[in-house]
C-alpha cells in the first residue's frame, strides 16, 4: 500500500515514485546559481534589500492614510513611503 504523501498544488496525489525522483534529483544537487536566478517574491526596490519597519498608528490617523491611499489609487505602504520621503526632502 502506497504512503499518502499528500498532494500538489493542483491536487493530484504525490506518489512514492514522485518522492523517489525528488529524492534522486536532491542526491545529484542543484546548481545554486540556477536556483538564485530563479527566485521570486517582491520586486527590489533599490540596490539592497528592502527593511520593514513598524509604526504605531493612532485609529483616526490609520482610517486617514487608508481613505488617502484608497483615493490615490496606491497601496497604505506606498502612501507611507511617499510621506516618508517628502518629510525628509522637506527645507
Amino acid at each position: 500500500m502506497p504512503k499518502d504523501h499528500g498532494r500538489k498544488e493542483d491536487g493530484t496525489p504525490i506518489t512514492d515514485e514522485m518522492v523517489e525522483a525528488m529524492a534522486d534529483e536532491a542526491e545529484v544537487g542543484y546548481e545554486v546559481d540556477e536556483i538564485i536566478r530563479r527566485r521570486g517574491g517582491r520586486p527590489a526596490m533599490g540596490a539592497a534589500p528592502a527593511t520593514v519597519e513598524s509604526v504605531r498608528l493612532d485609529p483616526e490617523l490609520k482610517r486617514e492614510l487608508i481613505v488617502r491611499a484608497a483615493e490615490e489609487h496606491i497601496s497604505v505602504s506606498e502612501a507611507i513611503r511617499q510621506a516618508v520621503r517628502q518629510y525628509l526632502h522637506a527645507s
